[in-house]
């Protein structure tokens, strides 16, 4: 009679654990949604502030090409000390004073007769000396220019770099397309990650009541195959095995304890919340998931190639290596600007040297045309376009890989489905096999160590069950990624 009050207490706990779906949270604890834990995770997630940055700084670096095309204004200025002046004679000059003749329509110079033979008189070389000279001291003709004051502004207006600016900007509106592409491409691998930690957390939870459960089972057929031996009804031995199973129960609950303690941990960091936040999941307690959505067997795969950023990405890196050619084959091409300047100074070196500020404007074009570099700027062309093939080349490769990766992804949600589907009908085998060997033990036709062996495959129907049910969810947010409609 006593053993089987017991057994009806045993089997009523039972019953009570298998029923058991979750447990409430405390009041302090903050619950959150898969969606609030996605939202938190794309805005105060470190690399998406560091994707957002980068998306920043290439629509800077996009603006600074742009300026190429317009006129460019720089001043420059100085100053200098001069130890000497400016001298423009080595010595007194004497220059020769000649009337104009309207005849000829040129100056002649009359030349000094020599009083005594009445000829010209000429020097060693052959030239005649004039009668009348102009004295110009060498002093006349110093300039002050110990302090010198300078300055220059000057306008560039290029008109053809050989395609390099028109280049250059492309390159510079692929970058910033490329890094929202790689931003957006972040956002999926933070939605994923986030995915994967909420996961954990709904899976070390539902282990971690089914721990508490099991230790709990465990500790009441304790007690009661130690009232059984005291009746002389079970061995020492019985109870010996079940402190043995009890204690490990307990360790294995510890070790839940402390990865639940962990996956939140994890999953606070990824959200950008405090690392020992008291957070809580909405979905904790769930056992439940959909197996009826239908998983296509077919997909476009250009339709995915569009989805995917990082293909897109690397696309448009395919493009950036066409455009670095064209950069690399401008250094081959002449290069015309046109320039002006207004350039001033004191001493004014356009007014006699006078100590005042005055200056005067110049225009022109320069050119610059390549000649010989020794191959240097032909090889600098070759070697980019050889980095474009590259790039073509991966991207092909990257195209193969993504349809692996589809397939692959379609079979492991698919086989997903399955595998819980038959864990749903291992675990009701389970609960009926555990249900019997109880019966059975009350009527004393089942051991101790039958009891705990159903007891033990029901808990490993129940985490196996557990395992399929996260791994439905994870296989659904992979594939959801691999197709490129995460988080659309």
């Amino acid at each position: 009679m006593r053993k089987n009050l017991y057994m009806r207490k045993l089997f009523f706990i039972i019953g009570i654990m298998a029923s058991v779906a979750g447990c409430s949270f405390g009041a302090s604890a903050e619950v959150y949604s898969l969606d609030s834990c996605r939202q938190m995770a794309l805005t105060s997630n470190k690399e998406m502030m560091v994707k957002a940055e980068k998306v920043r700084q290439a629509h800077y670096t996009r603006k600074e090409a742009f300026a190429a095309y317009l006129p460019a204004f720089d001043f420059t200025g100085g100053y200098f000390y001069n130890q000497k002046n400016l001298s423009i004679f080595d010595s007194d000059q004497h220059l020769p004073i000649g009337t104009f003749d309207p005849l000829t329509q040129s100056y002649k110079y009359a030349p000094a007769i020599n009083p005594i033979t009445q000829k010209p008189i000429v020097l060693p070389d052959g030239t005649p000396v004039p009668a009348q000279t102009a004295l110009i001291p060498k002093e006349a003709m110093e300039f002050d220019i110990h302090n010198v004051f300078f300055g220059a502004v000057t306008l560039t207006q290029p008109i053809f770099m050989g395609g390099k600016i028109v280049a250059l900007n492309k390159l510079a509106k692929i970058g910033e397309e490329a890094a929202m592409e790689l931003q957006r491409n972040e956002a999926q691998n933070v939605i994923y990650a986030v995915d994967a930690a909420y996961w954990t957390v709904v899976s070390l939870k539902a282990k971690h009541e089914l721990a508490t459960s099991f230790v709990n089972l465990l500790d009441t057929l304790d007690r009661n195959v130690r009232l059984m031996v005291d009746q002389g009804v079970a061995t020492r031995s019985d109870l010996l095995s079940v402190d043995v199973k009890l204690n490990e129960a307990k360790v294995d609950l510890l070790k839940v304890e402390n990865g639940l303690s962990l996956s939140r941990m994890a999953l606070a960091q990824i959200c950008g919340l405090p690392v020992h936040a008291d957070i809580h999941v909405e979905d904790e307690g769930t056992r439940q998931v959909d197996t009826q959505a239908e998983i296509a067997t077919h997909y476009d795969m250009e339709q995915i190639y569009a989805n995917r950023p990082d293909l897109n990405a690397l696309e448009l890196a395919t493009k950036a290596a066409g455009a670095q050619k064209q950069v690399a084959l401008s250094s081959m091409l002449p290069n015309i600007a046109l320039i002006g300047a207004y350039s001033f100074s004191t001493p004014n070196m356009f007014d006699g040297f006078k100590n005042k500020v005055a200056g005067a404007f110049s225009v022109g074009v320069v050119a610059r045309v390549p000649l010989w570099h020794w191959g240097g700027n032909y090889n600098k062309y070759k070697a980019a376009a050889t980095n474009e093939t590259i790039m073509r080349l991966q991207l092909d490769d990257a195209k193969e890989k993504i349809d692996l990766q589809v397939s692959q992804a379609a079979y492991k949600a698919q086989e997903a489905v399955k595998t819980y589907l038959a864990t749903e009908s291992n675990l009701e085998k389970a609960r009926e096999n555990m249900r019997t060997a109880t019966l059975g033990f009350r009527e004393g036709v089942v051991t101790t160590d039958d009891v705990m062996a159903a007891q033990t495959a029901w808990l490993k129907a129940n985490s196996e069950n557990i395992d399929a049910m996260i791994d439905v969810q994870l296989c659904d947010v992979y594939l959801a990624k691999v197709l490129g409609t995460l988080g659309n």
